[in-house]
């Protein structure tokens, strides 16, 4: 496999990075959850989301490195 090839599920983590980095996408109070504005709750709602990815990359990145051999113990 090459070293590409096994680092692409890094590439996951960026989505939370530009989620939160693009200021404009939730720089505004309507709608509100709650009683929350949406700048809160938009940013909050990038924690649960970003945990799922990284799940999700530790999983990829672990099988690509016990191989397909020891995936299932």
């Amino acid at each position: 496999m090459s070293i590409s090839a096994s680092r692409w599920p890094y590439l996951l983590l960026i989505i939370p990075f530009f989620g939160t980095l693009c200021v404009p996408l939730y720089d505004h109070v309507q709608p509100t959850v709650l009683g929350f504005p949406f700048f809160y709750w938009y940013q909050l709602a990038w924690v649960p989301v970003s945990v799922l990815l990284t799940g999700i990359v530790y999983r990829l990145v672990r099988r690509g490195a016990n191989g397909p051999d020891e995936a299932g113990s």
